[in-house]
């Protein structure tokens, strides 16, 4: 960052991208922290919260002041600042409460000179998106399906049913705003929204009531939509997985149709006003169409991460930006006289009674998307009397003192505080569990405190009532016996203290981690053990999310998929671990929803090399992915971690359904468990030498099929045949590489079949990409499930041969993958998915006995390319000494034919026409009688005449046979 200027640096080609903004911060590092925990510039690069909010949350402020609504929204990836922009942590407070303090400043200092029916008056609503559904914060009881949102003809869209709560000073306003976070987490805790996954709106609204020029009573309107939005990546990621989900999925639809909104109002302030912008598309364009191209002064902040493998996600932020600035906004001063606006609201009221007594008509104006044209009258009119009640509440609220309303939320206020204090005060006394959370500001929300003497039941129906994926009624017991709190589960519940199961009574110790079924992760707090600790110097520092997480994973042995990379200590091999650690819960929940639901799936971590996704050393790191079993036919598919992530959040809202009670079946098009058994998957590859083509020797083989974990799968029958100009075979041609240059070069590559395939694919084709090609040469599709017959050709011609395509065709390789798809079946196995999960964990056990301590590494091509390579070498050095043979004897027989006729001389020119061979185009390959004499040697002799050979062939199987290459 420099001045306004944003740059970047493309980690792989190094090459910088500019751009230019308003404000450009840095703040990754350049800070000291101040004993109070205030990170405060150490030099002049360091941008502090204190700047930020002069330069951004000063400006919203005087626009509310003024009369204007103004928005201000953080956009960009999880974990890149956004929420601690917007809110802050600690001493470092963001905008958001900066803002609402100096709002209640400037009023606590104007209201001693107010006078008489003037009067200021601030309330706050806080809302969440997730999934398309909205969610009031502020009460505990969420609604089945969300809060439906509604269309003004003047306003705009609004939420009905949203809790509007009067406030009077910021320590109100924080105080609803832990009320909502509280909330929030209960709901996240028992699979609802995540952070990472879910919108948060938080409104102020502020009126300002005075006296105009003429004596009549004015008020002044502005709304401050504070907005952090759902982490970026999860739309971009979801996007570039094509899965079948995307277009119907709503957890992404709203990040989408931001991007499409912002992207057509940018075209608009272009000039090209025939751009129509999708607001309607989703629910929280609909709540922020003022926001973005209306009434109102927008900022937007975009949160970016200085990591270099966030590069695109990064350069995906950028230019999400930098179209967002080209759009103008147009804001009006929100002032009218108040008699005025309750009469108009009246009118508006009489209006549509007069319609509803009509019938319904005319009820286009107040829609809430997409038209009326083929709506009912009784939604028409539902929506009319939503629109009376809402008009209704409005004048009462104008006509209703402010003070009467400020005094009733006042005291429910006090009421809460001092709820707050005792619960603080027995968090000193008593023994708690409390909850941790992935997202830090949601850590602590809840709490559960267990009395000296009690006995507590936890579960759906217990004294702690927990909800979610393998929450039984009755769960768990608690029991706090002369101060010691113990913790036993029920009826083989699930329970883990420390990462490690229990199913007996066990003692908690002060900050163990407490896991009840996958998702409800608590700590115990215990205050004797926490004095103990302080008095005596220990370390009494909370364990963090990520620490339980990775102990959990630890003790499950899923860490063991790493094999000896879990000690290393490199990016890619720490990246690996923390995909593992954040995958495992996740697949967890999963197997317990299917099981619960009876879905018949199997969800497993697996490791995949980029040589196992048909990638070239060095063109991708390993993955974590996620393999999905079908337990009636074992058909198998493979996921990426963002597909699954994706997928595992749709079927937490088949499960929320289904717990619920409503209608949770879904067709199967629709179905998160479910893949279409004809989706194609990779079954293995071939890596296919090249190097017998640069010297214009015919390769016929047939090679092994190997999958990701190493293991054969089969074969396929493949040939490289060298070609004339008129595509005639060559089967007794030789050239050396150099003699080609500049001359035509012709082959083809042949796929015959395959034999020894799997039988459980209903279909089978091949595809590669040779030398320069982007897309996929692919053989016909063959439906026969044994020895399937592509007799597939393709001719390559280069006229001429290039040094660059010797070079590649001397030391490089083709990939040829094998794909297919899987037999359909709709037979089940007459056992219920939890019998035959415990079949499956059965024989994993006893695998995994079987195999005793060997650990599992990360998976390697089976071949091994240092072994591919010489054999590659050694069948081309084998065909060139076979010719360089026949010519020697044909020689020899010269020679002979010569002594017999009593000469001593043969002439050069006939020696030359044996020696040489035409190469296509034109071309003579020579091979000298001391090459020969040469490969004759190194072939008969095994390699005997060339140590270094040998010792490169020994080193390349030892390698190779050290390499296990299989991963659950």
């Amino acid at each position: 960052m420099s001045g306004n200027q944003t740059c970047i640096t493309d980690p792989s080609s190094g090459q910088d991208k500019k751009f230019a903004f308003d404000y450009s911060y840095w703040s990754h590092d350049g800070f000291k922290e101040k004993t109070n925990g205030y990170l405060e510039p150490a030099n002049s690069k360091y941008a502090d919260q204190k700047r930020v909010f002069d330069d951004l949350g000063r400006g919203v402020l005087d626009n509310a002041w003024k009369g204007y609504n103004c928005s201000l929204f953080a956009y960009g990836q999880t974990g890149s600042g956004k929420s601690y922009s917007m809110i802050g942590y600690g001493a470092n407070k963001g905008i958001v409460p900066v803002a609402c303090e100096e709002l209640f400043r400037a009023i606590d200092e104007k209201r001693p000179s107010l006078q008489a029916g003037e009067e200021f008056q601030v309330s706050l609503s806080m809302t969440e998106i997730y999934n398309e559904q909205v969610r009031d914060l502020l009460v505990t009881k969420s609604t089945v399906g969300g809060l439906k949102v509604r269309q003004h003809p003047k306003k705009g869209f609004y939420v009905e049913q949203l809790t509007i709560a009067p406030v009077s000073s910021y320590a109100q306003i924080e105080a609803k705003i832990a009320d909502g976070s509280h909330n929030r987490t209960v709901a996240a805790t028992n699979m609802n929204a995540t952070s990472s996954r879910a919108h948060t709106i938080v409104a102020i609204s502020f009126v300002q009531k005075s006296q105009g020029a003429g004596g009549q009573n004015m008020t002044k309107t502005s709304v401050m939509n504070l907005v952090d939005l759902a982490g970026s990546e999860r739309a971009e990621s979801t996007g570039a997985t094509g899965d079948r989900l995307k277009e119907g999925s709503a957890i992404n639809l709203s990040l989408s149709t931001l991007g499409n909104c912002i992207k057509a109002l940018a075209d608009q302030s272009s000039g090209n006003s025939k751009v129509m912008v999708p607001f309607r598309d989703s629910v929280l364009t609909k709540l922020l169409q003022n926001a973005l191209g209306g009434n109102s002064k927008t900022v937007m902040i975009a949160a970016l991460s200085p990591a270099d493998i966030n590069f695109d996600e990064t350069l995906s932020t950028l230019r999400f930006a930098d179209r967002a600035k080209a759009i103008k906004t147009k804001a009006v001063v929100n002032e009218s006289p108040t008699d005025k606006l309750i009469r108009e609201l009246r009118e508006e009221n009489s209006r549509l009674m007069a319609m509803l007594k009509a019938g319904g008509g005319g009820g286009g104006d107040i829609t809430d998307g997409g038209g009326d044209t083929g709506e009912d009258q009784a939604e028409s009119e539902e929506r009319m009397r939503e629109l009376m009640k809402k008009n209704q509440e409005e004048m009462e609220a104008m006509e209703r003192a402010w003070a009467e309303k400020l005094a009733q939320a006042q005291a429910e206020a006090q009421e809460q505080i001092q709820e707050r204090k005792a619960e603080s005060e027995r968090k000193k006394n008593v023994p708690h569990l409390w909850n941790l959370n992935e997202d830090a500001a949601l850590s602590g929300m809840i709490v559960q405190f267990v009395d000296p003497g009690a006995v507590q039941t936890v579960g759906r129906d217990g004294d702690f009532q927990l909800k979610g994926v393998n929450i039984q009624a009755r769960h768990a017991v608690l029991k706090n016996v002369n101060g010691s709190v113990t913790v036993t589960p029920i009826d083989l519940a699930k329970v883990f203290v420390n990462g490690q199961e229990v199913n007996q009574e066990t003692q908690l110790r002060h900050h163990d981690r407490v896991l009840f079924g996958t998702n409800h992760l608590y700590v115990f707090h215990h205050p004797v053990d926490y004095a103990k600790q302080v008095k005596s110097g220990q370390d009494v520092s909370p364990p963090t999310f990520e620490e339980a997480q990775s102990e959990i994973a630890e003790s499950s042995g899923v860490m063991g998929l790493l094999g000896d990379k879990a000690k290393s200590n490199s990016a890619e091999d720490m990246l690996l671990m923390d995909d593992l650690v954040k995958l495992y819960p996740q697949l967890q929940e999963a197997n317990a929803m299917s099981e619960e639901m009876d879905r018949r799936v199997w969800f497993e971590l697996v490791l995949v090399s980029a040589q196992g996704r048909g990638l070239r050393e060095g063109e991708g790191r390993t993955e974590v992915c996620v393999s999905v079993q079908n337990l009636d036919n074992n058909n198998e598919f493979f996921w990426s971690k963002e597909k699954f992530s994706d997928r595992k959040y749709l079927m937490q809202d088949m499960y929320q359904n289904y717990t619920e009670g409503a209608d949770w079946e879904l067709a199967k098009e629709k179905d998160p468990f479910w893949d279409p058994p004809d989706t194609p998957i990779m079954i293995g590859t071939i890596h296919v030498y090249l190097q017998s083509l640069a010297y214009l020797i015919e390769v016929s083989e047939s090679f092994n099929v190997t999958d990701f974990r190493g293991e054969d799968q089969g074969k396929l029958d493949i040939e490289l045949r060298p070609c004339g100009d008129n595509w005639e075979e060559l089967t007794d041609e030789y050239a050396e590489p150099e003699d080609l240059l500049g001359q035509a070069l012709n082959f083809k590559i042949k796929i015959h079949g395959g034999r020894d395939l799997s039988a459980k694919f209903a279909s089978y084709f091949c595809q590669y990409k040779f030398y320069l090609e982007d897309q996929y040469t692919k053989t016909g599709e063959v439906a026969k499930p044994v020895n399937p017959r592509f007799e597939f050709e393709h001719q390559y011609s280069f006229k001429p041969a290039t040094k660059q395509l010797l070079e590649y065709l001397q030391h490089s390789y083709t990939i040829v993958e094998l794909w297919g798809k899987q037999r359909c079946s709709d037979k089940k196995v007459n056992k219920s998915t939890k019998e035959l999960m415990k079949e499956k964990r059965k024989a994993q056990a006893e695998s995994a006995k079987a195999l005793g301590a060997q650990k599992k590494s990360i998976s390697k091509q089976a071949t091994g390319e240092d072994v591919a390579t010489l054999r590659a070498e050694l069948d081309s050095l084998k065909k060139r000494n076979e010719r360089s043979e026949a010519k020697l004897k044909q020689l020899q027989a010269m020679v002979n034919d010569a002594k017999k006729q009593g000469n001593e001389t043969i002439e050069v020119d006939t020696l030359d026409k044996v020696l040489s061979a035409p190469a296509p185009g034109g071309g003579q390959g020579r091979m000298k009688l001391r090459q020969a004499a040469l490969a004759m040697s190194a072939v008969y002799s095994g390699f005997g005449a060339a140590p270094e050979v040998a010792e490169k062939r020994k080193a390349a199987l030892g390698k190779n046979a050290s390499s296990t290459c299989s991963v659950q």
